[in-house]
């Protein structure tokens, strides 16, 4: 299976695609893979006892990078947020589609309104922050703050930052799939 096409094919067939094959690349400069480092970000949640929504935003924050063909382009870094909300709005619970949206905007938040946030962050990551925008303007932190799910949001930036550890030992796919079956 290369693209998802919901006439064929489940979502979740396509999810489980993602992380089997797809997903084995190296991500975005990182020292682990796509796999890996979303594996790594819902065992994250799951330790810490997350609900069930944000341990599903966890494990599917960066699947905007494997639906191009939704929407019609090849992944970018500078939409990979909208476009995995777009393909996980019609079957899953707003609060993962828009925790999926916004965690590149809570990155920026995050930055804004942490003096050591910054610091932290992978070169990788201070890299790509510039080309979504950098940290967020008095305004914008406020628009964001007006949001339903922001706080949300930004547990997940969390969860995305700290798994990037290689080799570091994580749940299995199958383990979350009854969370995905549950929608």
């Amino acid at each position: 299976m290369t693209n998802w096409n919901p006439e064929r094919d489940s979502l979740i067939e396509f999810i489980a695609d993602v992380f089997e094959r797809r997903a084995a690349t190296a991500y975005l400069g990182e020292a682990v893979t796509m796999t890996e480092h979303m594996l790594q970000a819902a065992t994250l949640a799951s330790e810490e006892g997350a609900a069930d929504h944000l341990v599903v935003a966890a494990l599917l924050h960066d699947i905007g990078y494997f639906t191009d063909h939704i929407a019609g382009q090849s992944p970018d870094d500078r939409r990979h947020e909208a476009d995995g909300a777009k393909a996980l709005a019609e079957h899953f619970p707003p609060a993962v589609a828009e925790c999926v949206r916004l965690h590149v905007a809570a990155k920026r938040y995050l930055c804004a309104t942490d003096p050591t946030y910054h610091d932290q962050l992978s070169t990788a990551s201070k890299l790509t922050l510039d080309q979504q925008g950098g940290p967020m303007s008095e305004a914008e932190v406020v628009a964001f703050e007006s949001l339903a799910w922001h706080r949300d949001a930004v547990r997940v930036r969390l969860w995305d930052d700290r798994a990037k550890i290689p080799g570091a030992p994580t749940m299995t796919f199958d383990q979350f799939l009854p969370l995905l079956l549950r929608g």
